[in-house]
This record gives structure tokens, sequence and C-alpha cells, in this order.
């Protein structure tokens, strides 16, 4: 599995066609982290793929969380030069600057806090589409309870981009609600919504 910041998709292998999946983030559907040791930390990731399938990958805590904001090493052909050049001096220094100033890769709005949060994808525990958007639910790194959030596909698929206004669901899911019972309250859609502005 590697991450490409210059198209900003996983590559995964699919199970069913033997080929490479180029995945967003915005395909992942559950995020959870394996018992054992916690650094490096290793999560166990499904995700929605081409083929109509959903699929399990392990991903590190560096290649979820690190690599898209200057961990990974791309490199793009240059024309000019005729060689594979490293971006990645240049994309870390653009991350450090935009941390600098406040503004963070991921954001979220935690219900229970009543405020927005500054997240990586590791805090992340489902993605369920809805209509046109996604509902994502993640657990606050400053409180350590579960929210979820209407938010759009670019929303996770961008890093340091955050949607204007969001919808958060009016509730807090409790910690202990598993993976497969907090899915299916996000696909049931019993719950009601409200708007929130996260960016300026």
């Amino acid at each position: 599995m590697q991450y490409d910041r210059l198209t900003a998709r996983y590559s995964f292998s699919c199970p069913a066609t033997g080929e490479t999946a180029y995945v967003r983030l915005s395909q992942f559907r559950r995020i959870q982290q394996l018992p054992g040791p916690a650094h490096p930390a290793v999560f166990d990731v499904a995700f929605a793929c081409r083929c109509g399938g959903e699929h399990e990958a392990l991903v590190t805590h560096d290649e979820l969380d690190w690599a898209p904001v200057g961990g990974a090493e791309p490199a793009f052909f240059n024309v000019m030069t005729g060689r594979l050049e490293s971006t990645s001096a240049e994309l870390a220094d653009q991350a450090a600057s935009n941390i600098k100033r406040g503004r963070w890769p991921w954001c979220f709005f935690c219900y229970s806090e009543e405020r927005p949060q500054p997240v990586y994808p590791s805090s992340f525990r489902l993605v369920a589409p809805r209509e046109n958007r996604l509902v994502l639910a993640a657990r606050c790194p400053a409180c350590g309870r579960t929210s979820a959030n209407l938010v759009s596909s670019d929303h996770l698929d961008v890093p340091f981009y955050s949607d204007r206004e969001i919808d958060v669901v009016e509730r807090v899911f409790p910690a202990e609600l598993g993976a497969g019972a907090l899915a299916e309250e996000l696909h049931a859609g019993r719950f009601a919504t409200g708007p929130r502005r996260l960016a300026a």
C-alpha cells in the first residue's frame, strides 16, 4: 500500500480482480486500530472498491495520517529536465506553513464540545455515503467521544480543505458502541442535524 500525494489516492490490492485499486479517503468505510503496540499502530481499513465490492486492508499510522501531509516521498516527471524529481520538501514546507497559520489538514465538529477540532484520519471511525454527501463519524481527540458530521467528499480527500458549513448529527455516540451498530445507525439516518460553521 502506498499513498500518492499528487493524486491524493491510496493504492490497495483488489482481491476480486487482482488489480490495484486507487482509493480516496472518502472511499474508506471503516477505520479501526488493531490491538497491539501503539507505536507503530496498525489500522484495519475497509474501503469501497471500483469493482463494486468492499475490501479490507492494513494501513500503518504513518501511511494513514502523515503521508497525506508530508510523510511520503512523491515524485513527478519534470518534462523540462526529463527527470523524476522529488516534491517531498516543498510539500512538507507547505503543510508546516498551513499548520502554523492554524489551518489543519482535517477538521471535525465535536457535538459534545460544540466546537471544531483538528483531527487526522486515525480518528475517523466510519464513513457512510448519504445522498450527495458523506456521514463521517470520528472520535474527538480532546474529549474522546464520537460525533458525526455530514461533509463533502473534498472535505476528506483534500488535506487543508474544509467545507465552510457542515451538518452535525445532534447527538453523541457512546464510545462502547461497536462499528457495526454505529454503521447501522448512520446508514438508517435516524437522527436530527443542525448546521455548523467550520471555515471563515
